[in-house]
């Protein structure tokens, strides 16, 4: 069979049920005779973010993959695939390549090349009969150990040469790794002796799908939970025990937590240094659990590290607390638990007036707190983008059920939210789908609405329209005075309907519930919808020093 055919088998017998791209690419044409749908983009970065989501959705037991043409596009898709690199995403990828003569001649651009830095494992195939080898490497390598990108480059040449039949391939195994047991016991000694232990649980507790046993350690060691950005939803934000979720903006809850604490435990997290997540406060002692060695003492010093799965370490945790405590508890709940409640009431009250507001324009606060209470939590899944509606939205939407909630923030890409909700929709069509990103955002990525529309995926899409880079306000004063920098416009429920989907722009306090309920009506027909909000131009986050 051709090389090209031999992909699209492999991709078949590993449950590639779609494949996103753009052409011109042979495997999409490849893939559809195989009976595996083609989703075609307006852009590849977008492209790569609904593979991103697909990926992250489902705990990476279904890889999303993308594919594009060789030159312009592989120079294109470079930005999705660095955004799921810094945040640890399983993709696969699969650019064409310049024809193996001239395929290292400058100026053509390789992706062998180029893309090593933000790939796992990248290579290029340059004979035919190479290719399910290839594959088998990069499955592998996607499926197992710490998940990020991984590349396969194959030449256009390759793709009509012959591959030996019957085709040799046989699906990928997924492993997972245990923790040094001895590395286990001192982590349990130190969390049960420890005054104020808090967890910090990462995204890697959603790959493992160790939500349940996360929550019987927080409740076995009575200790508080706060996650990651990219964590959120790992742990019931309802739960007398959480503290919400870390990012550039937070409760006030997770600030006061961890500054009090004494021992700090991070599972399934990189603890890497970024503006956007939570820093880590001096002088406690850290217990660092995560799959990749190459994670510790990075960034933080940490005393303690237990390397593996995070559920197979949690597991092993559990087994040695329960030991530890034999059947007493620690009898620190009912405290700590009083000060969460009310040291997060009384933090909500001081947002309550934005969160409630009856002010026109509309406050971006007042859009999220209706959204909030006015869908069905538990079968929504929602991401913000970058900027603004990251640090409006995260620390005030309460996740109640794994994987409801996409967090992201290691590299800040404007418009990354869009793929991910279309993504989302892919790999959960029963659950509403929800984007929450701003006038910049949509500069960027607003096009491939219209793919929303055409390849019937009908997301919720909610844009808080303040006619402004707000943030950049501070910092931008006098190019914003003289040359107006900052300005932005556009009218972006009219752009949703003139591509086919629906659209409505919204002005009144009065309306934003409303709106919301015909727009959720109209995903349940199968439309899309873009919900435009004109908003005020906040700047004003739940931050703390």
């Amino acid at each position: 069979m051709k090389a090209v055919t031999a992909v699209a088998e492999i991709l078949k017998r590993e449950g590639t049920t779609f494949l996103i791209g753009y052409p011109v690419n042979p495997i999409i044409e490849a893939a559809a005779q195989a009976d595996i749908r083609t989703i075609i983009v307006r852009q590849e970065r977008t492209g790569l973010h609904m593979a991103d989501a697909v990926s992250r959705i489902t705990s990476g037991q279904k890889i999303g993959v993308f594919t594009m043409q060789h030159g312009p596009g592989s120079e294109n898709a470079f930005g999705g695939v660095a955004q799921a690199y810094g945040d640890s995403v399983p993709i696969v990828v699969l650019p064409g390549g310049y024809p193996r003569r001239i395929t290292n001649i400058p100026p053509n651009f390789n992706s062998f090349i180029n893309y090593r830095n933000v790939t796992k494992w990248c290579e290029q195939v340059i004979m035919a009969d190479a290719v399910p080898d290839a594959m088998r490497r990069a499955f592998t390598q996607v499926k197992n150990g710490r998940p990020r990108p991984v590349l396969v480059e194959i030449p256009v040449d390759v793709y009509q040469e012959e591959v030996p039949e019957p085709l040799n391939y046989k699906v990928t195994p997924r492993t997972r790794v245990a923790p040094d047991p001895d590395a286990v016991t001192e982590a349990a000694r130190i969390l049960v002796e420890a005054e104020r232990p808090v967890i910090y649980a990462g995204q890697g507790v959603h790959y493992a799908r160790a939500w349940q046993q996360l929550r019987e350690l927080a409740e076995l060691l009575e200790a508080p939970v706060t996650t990651s950005l990219e964590g959120k939803s790992a742990f019931p934000e309802n739960h007398p025990l959480s503290l919400g979720s870390g990012g550039r903006s937070i409760p006030k809850t997770v600030h006061e937590f961890l500054k009090n604490s004494d021992v700090i435990f991070g599972i399934g997290c990189s603890f890497s240094t970024t503006n956007y997540g939570v820093t880590m406060p001096k002088g406690k002692t850290i217990i660092h659990s995560t799959i990749d060695v190459a994670d510790l003492n990075k960034d933080i010093v940490a005393e303690h590290a237990v390397i593996g799965d995070a559920g197979l370490v949690l597991e092993a945790l559990l087994a040695e607390v329960r030991d530890r405590l034999k059947g007493k508890a620690r009898g620190r709940k009912a405290e700590v638990t009083r000060q969460i409640a009310t040291m997060k009431a009384e933090w909500l009250a001081q947002w309550m007036p934005k969160l409630t507001a009856n002010d026109k324009p509309l406050s971006p606060y007042r859009v999220i707190w209706d959204l909030l209470h006015t869908v069905d939590v538990a079968n929504t899944i929602i991401t913000h983008d970058a900027g603004s509606p990251r640090d409006q939205l995260s620390p005030f939407w309460e996740s109640t059920h794994p994987l409801t909630y996409i967090g992201w923030g290691k590299t800040t890409q404007l418009g990354y939210g869009l793929g991910l909700a279309l993504g989302a929709k892919l790999a959960k069509p029963e659950s509403l789908c929800i984007n929450v990103w701003g006038d910049a955002a949509i500069g960027f990525t607003g096009m491939d609405f219209e793919t929303a529309v055409r390849e019937r995926i009908p997301i919720l899409s909610i844009l808080l329209n303040n006619f402004s880079m707000a943030i950049e306000l501070p910092i931008m004063k006098t190019a914003t005075e003289k040359y107006r920098s900052t300005d932005i416009s556009g009218h972006y429920a009219d752009m949703a309907k003139a591509f086919g989907g629906y659209g409505e722009r919204i002005t009144e306090p009065g309306e934003i519930i409303p709106a919301l309920k015909r727009g959720i009506a109209k995903t349940r027909d199968g439309v899309p919808v873009l919900l435009e909000f004109i908003t005020e131009k906040e700047i004003n986050f739940s931050i703390f020093k």
